[in-house]
C-alpha cells in the first residue's frame, strides 16, 4: 500500500503549501519533567494556524486539487474542519464542514470565525462523514478527507519533513492517532530510520485493533479526546503504510492524557487539548519506556481546548 505515497509527494507537498503553513518549532524539555531520564524533543504542532497540524493537508488538497465552483466540504470532530475552513478562506473557496454533536463548542466556533458553514449532526464523526459525502453528491463540492487521501497524508508529513531537519538525532518519534493520516505521513517520510510509535486512548483506538486484527476494523469511541481522535475506523492507506513503517503502537487511559495536559501546562505552559496531549501520555503511563540514551520526540498536535475545562484539569 506504501507504493501510493513516497517521500518525494511530501517533499512536492511542502514545496506546495509553503507560505500558507508555518514552521512550526520544537524545544528540549528535561526527562525529569515528564519522568524519563533524558530530555525529551516536543515538536509543536499545536501552534499552527486554527492551533493544529491539520492545515498542512487541508492547503495540499485545495492548492494540489481542482476545487469547483460548489467549493469545499468536510466531516471533522472539529480540527479537519477548521483547517478546511481557515485554508478555504484564504483561498477563496466555499466550505461546507459537518462536525457530530460530540465536538467541543470551542471548535465549532473556530471553524465558524473563518467562514464556513457549519452543519452539526450525527453523534460520531462517523455520522458527520456520511452527510458530509451526501452533501458532495449532491452538490459538487470537493470532499476533502480528514485522514484517508494521498493529499491529506503527504501534507501532514511535512511535518515530519521539518522535525527531522531542525533535529537530525531523533531515534524515536511519539505521535497521536485518530484516523491515521498524521502518523502515516509522519512514518512516511522517516521510513525505517527513526522509530515510530502511535499513541491512542483506551476506549478509541482503531489503529492498534487493526493492528491486532491485520486489517482495518471498527472501534468504539469513548475517550475525553474522542472530538480529535475519534475514527471509528483506521484509513485503508493510513494503515497500509502503519504496517509497512509504524514500529508500535501503544493506549493509554484517560487519566493519564490528564497528567499529560497537566504537565504540559504546569511545566512548560503549553496548554494543549486531549488529543493533543495523548503522546506524552505514552511517557507518563509508561506504555512506551525509552531505553538508555534514547532520543525521543513527541509531537504535541493540538491546542483548541476549553480554556475554562483545561484550569479544571491542571488545577
Amino acid at each position: 500500500m506504501a507504493e501510493i505515497l513516497s517521500p518525494a509527494m511530501i517533499e512536492a507537498a511542502a514545496q506546495r503549501i509553503r507560505g500558507h503553513v508555518r514552521h512550526t518549532p520544537t524545544m528540549d524539555v528535561e526527562g525529569a519533567a515528564f519522568g524519563v531520564a533524558e530530555p525529551v524533543n516536543l515538536k509543536l504542532e499545536l501552534t499552527q494556524h486554527t492551533g493544529s497540524f491539520k492545515p498542512r493537508g487541508a492547503f495540499n488538497n485545495l492548492l494540489g486539487r481542482q476545487v469547483p465552483a460548489a467549493g469545499v466540504t468536510a466531516a471533522s470532530g472539529g480540527n479537519h474542519g477548521a483547517a478546511v475552513a481557515y485554508a478555504a478562506a484564504c483561498l477563496g473557496h466555499r466550505a461546507r464542514i459537518f462536525v457530530p454533536t460530540v465536538s467541543s463548542p470551542t471548535k465549532i466556533a473556530r471553524i465558524r470565525s473563518y467562514g464556513a458553514d457549519v452543519v452539526v449532526a450525527g453523534e460520531r464523526y462517523a455520522d458527520a462523514l456520511a452527510l458530509s459525502d451526501q452533501y458532495a453528491a449532491e452538490s459538487g463540492a470537493l470532499v476533502v478527507h480528514a485522514y484517508d487521501s494521498p493529499f491529506t497524508i503527504a501534507g501532514q508529513g511535512t511535518a515530519g519533513l521539518e522535525w527531522e531537519d531542525d533535529v537530525p538525532d531523533l531515534q524515536t518519534v511519539l505521535v497521536a492517532v485518530g484516523g491515521g493520516g498524521l502518523i502515516a505521513g509522519i512514518a512516511l517520510w522517516f521510513g525505517h530510520g527513526v522509530k515510530v510509535v502511535g499513541v491512542e486512548p483506551q476506549g478509541s483506538c482503531c489503529l492498534h485493533a487493526a493492528r491486532a486484527a491485520g486489517r482495518p476494523v471498527d472501534v468504539a469511541t469513548e475517550s475525553i479526546a474522542v472530538d480529535s481522535l475519534g475514527a471509528r475506523r483506521v484509513g485503508e492507506l493510513a494503515f497500509g503504510i502503519a504496517e509497512d513503517y509504524v514500529d508500535d503502537s501503544v493506549v493509554v487511559s484517560d487519566a493519564f492524557i490528564e497528567e499529560a495536559q497537566r504537565r504540559l501546562w504546569q511545566r512548560c505552559q503549553i496548554a494543549a487539548e486531549p488529543g493533543g496531549a495523548t503522546a506524552l501520555a505514552a511517557l507518563l503511563s509508561g506504555a512506551y519506556r525509552p531505553a538508555p540514551g534514547e532520543r525521543v520526540g513527541v509531537l504535541v498536535c493540538g491546542a483548541n481546548v476549553d480554556l475554562a475545562k483545561l484550569a479544571t484539569t491542571t488545577a
